[in-house]
């Protein structure tokens, strides 16, 4: 056989070869197992104690409960202790699935972030007591400009932290916050850890307001995000929208079939956790709120 009919031979041959890489997986990665959470933010309006709020989302049907470090605080501030707060869950077969604190850790200032890395070491500590495996890990400290590489080095510091208190630190960014409100700065510093216990925080909030968007959530995979903040937005212009502006998740205009869609074929375990500040809800019934919040939420799952 001559070159020229060897070339046509092979190019006939290649053109009846099925259009899929030949390095993709002929198994189908498993859709993500799912988990549904209460932020108690959205029920802070109620002025309820924790362990009404334990009673009401483990009437709700909620998985877990998504806690604040100051209600933490204020539950010890009664004179009982880490262990009740334990058996409180244990009995409500709720889990603490994670906290949210406001430790400085990624500070520029030297002794501004090691006085962050000390609260946060204490804060893990009574997380670790009460099962919380889990701690949001805002950018509080930073400002402008962030030195993403830097901040990377810090969030890889914190990592170690979490592995040495069995509390592991998600990072999180606010669509507000100027100095850390962008997915993709996030993606970077997570990136710049370089550490395969790396977590991001998104919100579908925070997703929007901060300009990200949520097509690059279909760059991230498996268990890189276990916690996913869901709450929706109205039509009010972006940069006027505040958290008191989030609405369950489905009467505002968020894309959330595709989100859904794109977070169940991530794969790995994800946490969905209910967070609003919605004066409108802390108004009504704290039972019907946190009912109506996981049914809305339960429509796109």
């Amino acid at each position: 056989m001559n070159r020229r009919n060897l070339l046509k031979t092979i190019a006939l041959g290649a053109a009846t070869l099925p259009l899929t890489p030949a390095f993709a997986s002929s198994t189908k990665k498993k859709d993500a197992t799912l988990l549904f959470s209460l932020n108690t933010s959205t029920l802070r309006g109620q002025k309820l104690n924790l362990p009404k709020i334990i009673e009401v989302a483990a009437k709700a049907g909620y998985d877990g409960i998504e806690l604040w470090i100051s209600e933490l605080e204020a539950y010890l501030q009664t004179g009982k202790s880490l262990a009740s707060l334990k058996k409180l869950f244990n009995d409500a077969k709720i889990i603490p699935v994670n906290a949210i604190g406001f430790a400085p850790w990624m500070a520029q200032e030297t002794t501004k972030s090691k006085a962050g890395f000390e609260q946060m070491e204490k804060e893990m500590g009574m997380l670790a007591e009460i099962g919380c495996k889990r701690v949001a890990a805002p950018a509080i400290g930073a400002t402008n400009p962030i030195d993403l590489l830097a901040a990377g080095e810090q969030y890889a510091r914190l990592i170690a932290l979490g592995r040495k208190t069995g509390v592991m630190p998600q990072l999180e960014f606010w669509g507000a916050y100027e100095p850390f409100h962008q997915l993709g700065q996030a993606l970077a510093t997570a990136a710049a850890a370089n550490d395969p216990d790396a977590r991001i925080l998104p919100d579908v909030y925070h997703l929007f307001r901060g300009g990200s968007g949520f097509e690059g959530l279909k760059l991230i995979s498996g268990n890189a995000i276990e916690v996913f903040h869901m709450n929706d937005f109205t039509a009010k212009p972006r940069l006027e929208q505040k958290d008191s502006d989030r609405v369950y998740p489905g009467d505002g205009i968020a894309p959330m079939q595709e989100i859904a869609a794109t977070l169940k074929a991530m794969g790995g375990n994800k946490i969905l956790s209910l967070e609003l500040f919605n004066e409108t809800y802390w108004g009504q019934d704290a039972q019907k709120v946190a009912n109506t919040g996981l049914e809305k939420m339960k429509q796109f799952f």
